[in-house]
């Protein structure tokens, strides 16, 4: 569903309509993000130590799903605070011009 939400007293033209986030691909991308990111964690957890010598030492398995964690979340939370919206202004679509005042 959207929202309709106006945007104040004195400008009754002006409508904002936040999209639904299920179809942002910050929530894709940050979702599959964050499956990855705790699927390469685990394995990394549990890595052998021929697996860990194989590269040369360190636990990559382990680093790149904490990285892969981390930007998932970004991802996420970015998407959350900052939903996509679409400003629609009656008088400037028969013009396809800018809004009033930009």
């Amino acid at each position: 569903m959207s929202h309709t939400d106006r945007s104040g007293p004195d400008d009754d033209s002006t409508e904002v309509i936040t999209a639904p986030t299920l179809f942002d691909l910050r929530t894709l991308i940050g979702g599959l993000f964050v499956l990855y990111g705790i699927l390469l964690t685990i394995v990394g957890i549990f890595d052998s130590p021929e697996e860990i010598a194989k590269a040369n030492g360190i636990r990559i398995n382990l680093w790149l799903g904490l990285s892969m964690l981390v930007l998932g979340v970004l991802f996420l939370i970015w998407a959350w605070t900052r939903p996509m919206r679409l400003e629609r202004h009656p008088l400037n679509e028969d013009l396809g011009g800018p809004p009033p005042g930009h």
